[in-house]
């Protein structure tokens, strides 16, 4: 562990530091990175070279660039990532952000216009100040102040990749990581995209869910008929649909589809009033499932439909429906292979389409989930985290999914992997009002500062 001495030079550092740190993550709120190819595309570059002239300031770096990778199967290039190395002798750490954000959704919900950054009540507001621009901008406030306390030789390798991409399924993320592999090469890899338990307790991902998504289509007619004409004796596709979906899960919202598996490991205390408070759900409406509830969230498959084709309210017709077509999105148990629950869930439906439904599935899409071995990084980063915040961390399992971190394990199966966050759970990433804990955001740059130093000198 660092001298105290050395500990209180990098905390003094941090607090000096932040109010320009502040400063330059609204300078990134104000540039609407949205990677979606429905959008326009130049504010994806003005935001990697912002980033890139961000990284450069820093004077850790030899070498910062702009790069993108193909996309796998076709011959267009990914959205623009930034890429910096600075190459020295002994450890190096690789830093993860991205810099893409979500579309804004129906801006008459917001309480603030959604690409300026806005501060109240000790928060941050607009779209990226959480997911993931405070993620970057804790990276280099980290590495400057590092720099700065250390001295400019301090003997740590480093390597600072902010994806562009990864709101659109970091389609290129596989192809990046064999093209730039000896950039991006290290022994520890720090991922700055998840959640901490709340304002004050940090959080240290160890467990993902994986996914499976793809599109259902049921057919039951050649064509369309008069409901009423035959209505009761031929089924429609939407009845067929309806019964079919009902199988996927028992009376209390449980997944019951045989194959898809239940991680084991323990959750911490979270009540049904917490839930409440943290999702907005209505005092009408029950939680799904059954045992503790993160035990459901954390280590359970969940199965979600997503989307539908089928005639609008306002198109409605006295018509017998001869197809009808589904998104279904399933999360994924740590530890098991996303394509074998993927199949478990094709067997189930085939083996229970109602009326000799006919079934098509088409645009699978499946993404592994994440499980960390307890290792050295583990045991560091639960120190600094607790140090940064002064709170001793929870280990948390996380029911999203976010696929790149299994690539990266398996193109670096020597490094350790700590998936840290600056996301509260007020934070309401992807949603209306999405906004950054300012202290969370400083006692993440802070343990990150003493994770690199730690790292530096070790």
């Amino acid at each position: 562990m660092i001298a105290v001495e050395l500990e209180a030079r990098l905390r003094a550092a941090v607090a000096a530091t932040m109010p320009q740190a502040v400063s330059q993550l609204c300078e990134l709120v104000a540039i609407p990175s949205i990677s979606w190819p429905a959008f326009d595309q130049a504010p994806m570059r003005a935001s990697a070279d912002a980033i890139r002239s961000l990284a450069v300031q820093t004077g850790v770096f030899d070498e910062v660039q702009i790069a993108t990778a193909r996309i796998p199967g076709t011959d267009d290039a990914g959205q623009p990532a930034v890429l910096g190395t600075r190459d020295v002798a002994g450890k190096r750490v690789l830093l993860y952000a991205h810099h893409d954000v979500q579309p804004i959704g129906d801006e008459a919900l917001w309480q603030t216009t959604p690409f300026v950054a806005v501060e109240r009540d000790g928060r941050l507001y607009g779209r990226g100040t959480a997911d993931d621009k405070a993620g970057v901008l804790t990276h280099l406030t980290a590495l400057k102040v590092v720099r700065e306390v250390l001295g400019e030789d301090f003997g740590l390798g480093v390597s600072l990749f902010v994806e562009g991409e990864e709101e659109y399924g970091s389609r290129s993320f596989g192809q990046f990581l064999v093209d730039y592999r000896d950039a991006l090469a290290a022994d520890l890899i720090v991922v700055a995209d998840s959640g901490n338990w709340d304002s004050q307790t940090p959080g240290l991902t160890v467990a993902l869910r994986g996914n499976a998504r793809f599109t259902l289509r049921v057919r039951t007619l050649a064509h369309a008929l008069h409901s009423g004409m035959f209505g009761g004796a031929v089924p429609d596709a939407m009845l067929a649909t309806i019964k079919l979906l009902d199988t996927l899960w028992d009376e209390t919202g449980t997944v019951a589809v045989p194959g898809l598996a239940v991680r084991e490991g323990a959750v911490p205390d979270y009540d049904e009033q917490r839930l409440r408070e943290e999702t907005d759900l209505p005092a009408t409406s029950t939680p799904i499932g059954t045992g503790p509830i993160l035990e459901r969230i954390w280590n359970r498959p969940a199965i979600t439909v997503t989307g539908i084709d089928h005639a609008s309210v306002a198109a409605a017709s006295n018509t017998l429906s001869p197809e009808v077509s589904v998104v279904i999105s399933a999360r994924v148990a740590p530890g098991q292979d996303a394509t074998q629950a993927y199949q478990a869930i094709r067997t189930h439906l085939l083996a229970s389409a109602p009326f000799g439904a006919q079934l098509e599935f088409s645009e699978v899409d499946c993404g592994q989930g994440f499980e960390a071995t307890p290792s050295w990084a583990t045991e560091l980063g639960l120190s600094v985290l607790e140090r940064g915040y002064g709170v001793a961390p929870v280990e948390l399992g996380v029911g999203g999914s976010i696929p790149f971190i299994s690539e990266l394990a398996a193109e670096f199966p020597d490094a350790g992997i700590l998936v840290t966050a600056v996301l509260d759970p007020q934070a309401s990433p992807h949603s209306p009002n999405e906004s950054l804990h300012l202290a969370t955001f400083e006692h993440a740059v802070l343990a990150e500062a003493l994770l690199l130093a730690e790292l530096a000198l070790s």
